[in-house]
């Protein structure tokens, strides 16, 4: 039989059964089947695999299968979907099947689970000790009582569910959207809702879940990040009661696991999670959401798989022969170009669920504001008498900055001195103390902190070099918050970013407040812009947008007209017009042309441009991506493998390698070779080449570990 081991090797090692694992002779035991979960030993280390194979004829000597050391008939057996998704994520992006086991079950998963078995087994032996003693004293068991009241309280769940998803009353628009919808599961396709903000999709996905739950089937709905599920879950909850369960990196292992164990024994549940609830033992699947799917945070960055959660959660759907419903304001290119090949079927809600009108841009020029003394810090005088319109008016207000940090960098003032990490090729980001430093550009006391590999020191504001004085260059959420507090003392105010959100609590309790009305001015990151609902808030306003706009990437423009389309969306959602402010330095960019509708700029143009380029969704990229702690290696490396790679007639465009804008990251320096390989049906082909490429290389070179295959990079 072969073994998938939860290690980055390319194949799944052979193995025959152990005298202890029961042989034909011992009927008492059942042999290993496929799915379950055995010990076996591989380069001299234990490990707990899956058997992926029974009937194998190896082709490889005897001497080299070795025995199974125990069946683990106590840990539940992995299902064959799951083996299946397994195999069509390795297959498409690129790693081993043993690296997507890994990702699935975990070694902390796993111990988890061994713990969990030794627990149960023992409960077990009690509970028939227990039952043999009754039958003793002449005392009836009662386990058919205990299925009669389950089964009655399954009822009862589902008549509520049926009551509060009945409640649930849908426009004309949603009513609409629905219908068509349906049409699209009924012909077996993805849809794809684009609905504006505030259109009601949420209540078109409960509908739906409700609808999955009532037929007995189980249904998956995926948020991009922990924070939006969180106020989702509370809505979740009304709804579905304790057929809701909640899984991401925020949840304890404990809780992940149970879980985990609820979907493997049971049906009719609903599963809010992120990318990573992909990997549970779905079974009986009936419906797919994938709420927010243009959201980058569905890419897994590291470690491999470098999957997409939406685009996974569709090879999950394929699995297991369900419906899928993708949801978005804003869908991403390749979506779209899916509905128009006729992939997937494109459904607008273009109504909002209280007919309000969208929010009213107002751009502001802040290099012309500069000019004439408009300016206050980082804030416009037309901004803050918005800010004050509003609060006046008993209504909320929301600031997104793209940066957290009081600074992204300090220089002296004297010698011109940027501090940069010591393992990173980026300048180190001022972190001011609690009730230090002094106000407004000079700073004596902190932290200065990379955010990529995490180093910090002890920050005094002086120069290292010639012992002048350090600014702060731009401003983070940190410095946001400080000068609102300055112009605005008597609102309550309150910062969610990376740093405050480490606590799980804090990030809850902002939220709650926020929504509640207790806080009047709420500054935060990228996490404040999508998906939240906030009934109060009317102004939104976004500080130096021109940091969205200056990457250099292609989906540069797709991501920032994203983002901002979908803070707008954040206000005026009850009937109440809202506000949207943009301060930037280049007012006449493309990307507001978009936001404002004013038919100079659109999504389609956006798709041709992609297309007159060769950039996806119209190929597709795969990005080998060379670490090394040496630069004259990587450079070396990067270069050789390059040439190998464009000998020939290849099925695709390759670039590089390159230095990326931040070519340094924990002491390892980076070059990129980006492939643009083309849509056919050579692709799986292609991409199984290139592995066999880079692999050969690797062991030619003796460099295995320092190239990292991302398929579809973000």
């Amino acid at each position: 039989m072969t073994v998938i081991l939860p290690l980055k090797i390319d194949w799944e090692p052979y193995y025959s059964y152990a005298p202890d694992c029961g042989g034909e002779a011992d009927t008492g035991n059942r042999l290993p089947a496929v799915g379950d979960r055995v010990r076996v030993r591989f380069a001299g280390k234990d490990y707990i695999g899956t058997v992926s194979a029974t009937d194998v004829r190896p082709d490889i000597g005897t001497d080299r299968i070795h025995d199974i050391i125990a069946h683990e008939k106590d840990l539940c057996p992995v299902s064959e979907a799951e083996i299946r998704l397994w195999h069509a994520v390795a297959e498409y992006y690129m790693c081993s099947i043993g690296e997507v086991y890994k990702a699935a079950y975990p070694a902390q998963k796993i111990s988890g689970e061994e713990v969990q078995a030794r627990l149960e087994a023992r409960e077990k032996k009690r509970q028939d000790k227990a039952a043999r003693k009754a039958a003793r004293q002449g005392q009836p068991g009662n386990h058919d009582a205990g299925h009669k009241d389950e089964g009655h309280k399954d009822e009862e769940d589902m008549d509520t569910i049926r009551e509060m998803a009945g409640s649930i009353v849908l426009s004309p628009a949603q009513a609409a959207a629905y219908s068509r919808i349906k049409e699209s599961f009924s012909a077996r396709k993805p849809a794809l809702l684009k609905g504006v903000t505030g259109s009601g999709k949420t209540e078109i996905y409960i509908k739906l879940a409700a609808e999955a739950l009532e037929s007995g089937k189980n249904v998956l709905y995926l948020v991009p990040e922990i924070a939006l599920g969180r106020q989702l879950e509370y809505r979740l909850k009304k709804i579905f009661g304790d057929r809701l369960l909640v899984f991401h990196s925020g949840e304890t292992i404990a809780m992940r696991r149970e879980v985990a164990a609820t979907i493997r024994s049971g049906n009719g549940h609903v599963v809010l999670g992120t990318r990573s609830a992909i990997f549970l033992p779905h079974h009986d699947m009936g419906l797919v959401i994938v709420d927010e799917e243009h959201d980058t945070s569905y890419k897994q960055e590291s470690p491999a798989p470098r999957y997409n959660g939406r685009d996974t959660a569709i090879m999950l759907a394929g699995i297991h022969g369900c419906s899928i419903l993708l949801g978005s304001a804003t869908p991403s290119l390749e979506s779209l170009q899916n509905c128009l090949s006729g992939k997937f079927t494109l459904v607008g809600l273009d109504v909002r669920y209280h007919e309000s009108e969208d929010a009213g841009i107002e751009i502001i020029d802040t290099i012309a504001e500069r000019k004439k003394h408009g300016m206050y810090g980082d804030f416009s005088l037309k901004l803050t008498d918005r800010i004050r319109e509003t609060l006046a008016a008993g209504e909320q207000v929301m600031l997104f900055r793209a940066r957290r940090s009081f600074s992204p960098a300090v220089q002296c003032s004297g010698c011109g001195y940027i501090p940069k990490c010591p393992h990173c090729n980026v300048s180190l980001s001022f972190h001011k103390g609690r009730g230090r430093g002094n106000t407004g550009d000079s700073m004596t006391e902190g932290r200065l902190t990379c955010h990529y590999c995490g180093y910090s020191t002890r920050y005094d504001g002086i120069c290292p070099q010639c012992g002048g004085e350090m600014m702060g260059l731009g401003a983070g959420t940190q410095k946001i918050e400080e000068e609102v507090s300055q112009l605005f003392p008597d609102a309550r105010v309150a910062r969610l970013d990376s740093d405050t959100a480490q606590s799980a609590s804090y990030g809850k309790d902002v939220i709650r407040k926020f929504s509640r009305g207790e806080i009047d001015i709420l500054i935060g990151t990228q996490m404040v812009t999508k998906g939240f609902d906030f009934p109060n808030l009317s102004l939104v306003a976004v500080l130096q947008a021109d940091t969205l706009l200056s990457v250099q990437d292609f989906r540069a423009d797709e991501r920032a007209a994203q983002l901002l389309e979908q803070f707008r969306g954040r206000c005026g959602r009850r009937g109440k017009k809202g506000h949207f402010v943009i301060q930037t330095s280049s007012p006449e960019h493309p990307v507001y042309r978009i936001l404002s509708g004013d038919g100079t700029m659109s999504e389609q143009d956006l798709l041709q441009e992609r297309k007159a380029f060769g950039y996806p969704p119209y190929t597709r990229v795969i990005n080998l991506c060379i670490k090394d702690t040496q630069e004259p290696r990587a450079e070396l490396m990067g270069t050789k493998l390059a040439g190998i790679l464009e000998s020939g007639n290849n099925p695709y465009i390759l670039t590089g390698p390159y230095s990326p804008a931040v070519d340094k990251v924990a002491d390892n320096h980076i070059r990129i070779i980006r492939l643009n390989l083309r849509k056919d049906r050579q692709l799986a082909a292609t991409k199984k080449r290139l592995m066999r490429t880079i692999a050969e290389f690797e062991q030619k070179e003796r460099y295995t570990g320092h190239i990292i295959t991302d398929v579809d990079p973000m």
